[in-house]
């Protein structure tokens, strides 16, 4: 099955490549490398999942953000690659915006891990980082980038 029949099957789709709204680009390709800027949990109309992780936001609701984020991260992976089947992740860097005393970044990041698992297969497996931040931009939950690969 492919990365696209995956998405349907899971009930998913991929949104729109944001454009950036201040001087830097969704993604920079290097050679066969994919260097993704962090994305945050849009909503449909282009805002943001807003609040403090641990506070006004449950670690269920981060979880699904970060599962968000991961589809804006696979939408840019697709452009940059012209075809999911030839993504691979290596390296994601999760941050949460928690309340000072919130430890769970690990399970809200899983979010965008396990999505990515569920639709690239082996090939979503990657390294990761999460970390917890005393804000955001726009007071978004999260905010993940990524670095991915071309294979094939």
């Amino acid at each position: 099955m492919t990365p696209e029949e995956k998405l349907k099957a899971l009930g998913l789709s991929l949104p729109d490549v944001p454009t950036p709204v201040a001087n830097y680009v969704p993604f920079k390709l290097y050679g066969s490398t994919i260097y993704l800027s962090g994305q945050g949990p849009r909503k449909p109309d282009g805002s943001y999942h807003v609040g403090k992780v641990g506070g006004t936001v449950t670690v269920d609701e981060a979880y699904g953000h970060a599962r968000i984020v991961g589809l804006g991260l696979l939408a840019a992976a697709r452009k940059a690659a012209g075809d999911l089947s030839r993504v691979e992740v290596v390296k994601l860097l999760g941050m949460v915006n928690g309340v000072p005393e919130f430890a769970d970044q690990p399970k809200v990041i899983n979010g965008c891990s396990d999505l990515l698992v569920e639709v690239l297969g082996e090939r979503g497996r990657h390294a990761r980082s999460a970390v917890g931040m005393g804000s955001l931009p726009n007071n978004m939950t999260v905010e993940i980038e990524a670095i991915m690969r071309i294979v094939g």
